[in-house]
């Protein structure tokens, strides 16, 4: 079977970031939760010597998001739940949605990449329905040029680890081919490997 006409199913991304990384991180990645979660190993939430990362339902887009969380966060941030981090709901104040949106440019970015990787469409979120839309291109914007970054700099080693392994799976493009599949958006709210 080809594999790049393979469906994006989200049990697809759970098995490959398992093989990829569970034996070295003890991690896996889960998905039916109604809300995304991290459960750092050894937890008063998760007294297991296993942290895992659950994502909302079975949506693909989640599954790429919250590994991306994941790929980015330093070993200290692995031993916390929710990697120490808070999250404020829609309704955020102008500054709370600035800050939101310098720290999610870099997850964003990298679940770019991953979607680019597996050839599947990518959308920005501003993940605030309050939000304005007028604040969409900018973030956009941000987001695009720290994928380019990354494409140019290099992606931290974990994120490296999975983009090669769903550019494998869905035979998608290289991460220097995957600039090119950047540039070539034709629509501004949604990117696809071409």
């Amino acid at each position: 079977m080809n594999k790049a006409a393979l469906e994006h199913n989200s049990a697809d991304i759970e098995r490959l970031f398992s093989e990829a990384f569970y034996r070295q991180y003890q991690t896996r990645l889960c998905g039916g939760a109604s809300e995304p979660l991290y459960t750092a190993a050894e937890t008063e939430t998760n007294p297991t010597r296993e942290s895992k990362i659950f994502y909302r339902l079975d949506y693909f887009a989640s599954a790429l998001h919250e590994v991306s969380h994941w790929c980015i966060a330093g070993k200290q941030r692995r031993t916390l739940d929710d990697f120490g981090y808070w999250y404020l709901p829609d309704d955020r104040n102008a500054n709370q949605q600035e800050d939101f949106q310098r720290v999610e440019k870099k997850p964003q970015a990298l679940e770019m990449l991953f979607s680019i990787a597996a050839n599947y469409p990518f959308q920005v979120s501003l993940d605030n329905l309050s939000q304005s839309e007028n604040d969409l291109p900018a973030f956009r914007d941000a987001v695009t040029q720290q994928a380019t970054e990354y494409c140019s700099k290099g992606l931290p080693e974990r994120a490296a680890v999975f983009f090669q392994t769903l550019a494998d799976y869905y035979n998608g493009p290289s991460l220097a081919l995957a600039t090119d599949a950047i540039s070539k958006q034709t629509n501004p709210n949604k990117i696809l490997a071409t």
